[in-house]
């Protein structure tokens, strides 16, 4: 039984032509489909689902749900057992009410944030296949993006009422699911709180993390590039693109990554991802950082915390 990756990420935009200019020919994602509701279906030139981001019309921007994929169908009925156990109501999908789906489950995490498990998605290939294949497609656009790497979502804290929603997500989904903790921020006079929280369900640094917020909601999706040159090179695109960028090329002392961050046209973060930074093998000690280093945690290079970097979201 195993949750093996994220799936993919539904996303609320509220014009969805400058939306798909954005993430086709800006980050360079591939459309793969639409529904009658007006749902767009994109995946990254090296992933072989159908999709890792569906784009909503909307007339308020954020994410309406996140989706992992399973080893296999018999996982959702593990999971669903667990994860009612913890008192959490489960609703039942059935095939295709997700598009090119086969069934699933979908439940609320702690924090409020709707999480969606199913195992069967329609396999479309890499664009370069997979007989003798290029390393990248030729005709890639803009950035060339591989694949979703991971979100981050915004729970709810405030120690001074013992609200602590990113603890009680860890839990739920450490206990539930299989992730585990790589990386996190404790804070307080003992540095027992746990402010910051990321997690993996594989070897990466992160498949989702938490940082804390006054309300539940949408802080990022991140998509993989290859290197640091990509890094740069995404931010050439973002500035000739006439792109809102937030956080210019930078480290992450978290999880290592090389990062730029930037908006869609509604307001949604965006961050392209490089660097493996380390294999985090279930037997790795999770990596602590401490409340005064916070800042060089979350940008390495300056050392110094933007406020409006955890204070905007959607």
């Amino acid at each position: 039984m195993s949750v093996m990756r994220i799936g993919h990420v539904n996303l609320r935009v509220l014009d969805m032509a400058a939306a798909l200019e954005h993430y086709e020919d800006i980050l360079g994602l591939s459309r793969t489909g639409e529904d009658d509701d007006g749902n767009v279906y994109l995946k990254g030139w090296d992933e072989w689902d159908k999709y890792c981001l569906i784009l909503s019309p909307s007339d308020r921007a954020g994410m309406n749900y996140v989706a992992y994929k399973c080893e296999s169908d018999s996982d959702l009925d593990e999971y669903a057992e667990a994860i009612k156990a913890k008192g959490v109501e489960v609703e039942q999908l059935v095939p295709g009410e997700m598009f090119a789906c086969g069934r699933g489950i979908r439940f609320l995490l702690p924090s409020g944030h709707v999480m969606v498990l199913f195992a069967e998605k329609e396999c479309v290939g890499k664009a370069v296949g997979d007989v003798n294949p290029a390393p990248w497609p030729i005709d890639r656009k803009g950035v060339g993006v591989h694949w979703l790497d991971h979100i981050l979502l915004v729970a709810p804290f405030n120690p001074e009422e013992s609200l602590n929603k990113i603890a009680e997500n860890v839990e739920f989904l450490t206990g539930t699911m299989g992730f585990r903790v790589t990386e996190q921020v404790k804070v307080g006079p003992d540095a027992s709180i746990q402010a910051i929280a990321f997690l993996t369900v594989g070897s990466t640094p992160h498949d989702i993390a938490f940082v804390p917020g006054p309300e539940a909601g949408f802080h990022h999706a991140a998509f993989f590039v290859d290197s640091w040159a990509d890094i740069l090179k995404a931010a050439d695109i973002m500035r000739m693109k006439k792109v809102k960028v937030d956080v210019t090329p930078n480290r992450h002392g978290i999880t290592r990554g090389e990062t730029i961050y930037f908006f869609d046209p509604s307001g949604n973060r965006n961050e392209t991802f490089a660097g493996l930074g380390y294999l985090a093998q279930p037997d790795m000690p999770v990596i602590n950082w401490t409340e005064d280093e916070l800042g060089t945690g979350i940008f390495y290079h300056s050392g110094e915390l933007n406020e409006a970097f955890t204070a905007v979201y959607t």
